[in-house]
């Protein structure tokens, strides 16, 4: 008589439907392990971004002292975009001119050679696709699986039908006893492809309006801050760097 116990139909698996729950199993763990890492990463990215966006606008960014503090600020807050993208824009500025901002007189500045709003601009989309790419990572594995486990499961299925139909043919009934066993093993792999790709799906999908979210700030953030480079005050030591 056919059992109900989970351990004696694991056991009565065959080795292909034992192999797709292997692989299930494997797609299901590695997607949960990414679900977690990439939740803990966001919620950390969202308090630093946050944190570092409210310095900036207590700050007078058009000035020098402001920028040096802000360096600093920004050089604390490591999963800040916005951040990440200032700092990254400043030690280009001064790198143009041989000189660290913040760190020498003004005019020592005023003797290099000012950045354009063009090249910033360039500069600053190069890296808005950094931050896109470190914060999709590992998000295609969750399409992946959202997208294959389905199949593999179906795979399980298709076996365990085939088990059933040569059961019956080796009896020569298609009672409950000579069905169930194969009924069995392949409704476990269905539910184990979609237990493996639903959460995958939601995780994926979730994570992606997150990061377009942040990205979205970043950019406006970006547009900020160059209008700000073009202040009074730094533009007049722009201009006064190329006379």
């Amino acid at each position: 008589m056919f059992s109900t116990d989970p351990l004696e139909v694991f056991g009565s698996l065959g080795t292909i439907s034992i192999i797709v729950l292997l692989i299930l199993l494997a797609f299901s763990v590695f997607s949960w392990g990414i679900i977690l890492y990439k939740w803990r990463m966001l919620r950390l990215i969202k308090k630093e971004e946050r944190q570092f966006l409210q310095a900036y606008q207590e700050e007078d960014a058009s000035s020098e002292k402001a920028l040096h503090l802000l360096q600093h600020v920004a050089a604390e807050l490591p999963y800040s975009p916005s951040g990440f993208v200032f700092l990254e824009v400043v030690n280009r500025m001064g790198h143009l001119v041989d000189l660290n901002v913040g760190d020498v007189p003004v005019t020592a500045r005023r003797a290099g050679s000012w950045p354009d709003r063009q090249y910033l601009e360039k500069v600053i989309q190069y890296l808005v696709q950094q931050q896109i790419t470190r914060q999709e990572a590992y998000l295609p594995f969750l399409a992946t699986t959202g997208n294959i486990t389905p199949f593999i499961g179906l795979l399980g299925t298709v076996v365990g039908v085939i088990n059933a139909f040569q059961q019956i043919g080796i009896e020569g009934t298609a009672s409950i006893a000579s069905v169930a066993p194969g009924l069995s093993e392949a409704l476990l792999a269905t539910a184990a492809g979609l237990f493996a790709a639903i959460p995958a799906v939601i995780g994926y999908n979730y994570f992606l309006s997150r990061i377009r979210k942040t990205i979205f700030g970043v950019e406006a953030f970006s547009i900020e801050f160059l209008n700000t480079l073009d202040a009074p005050d730094l533009a007049g030591k722009k201009g006064r760097s190329r006379s």
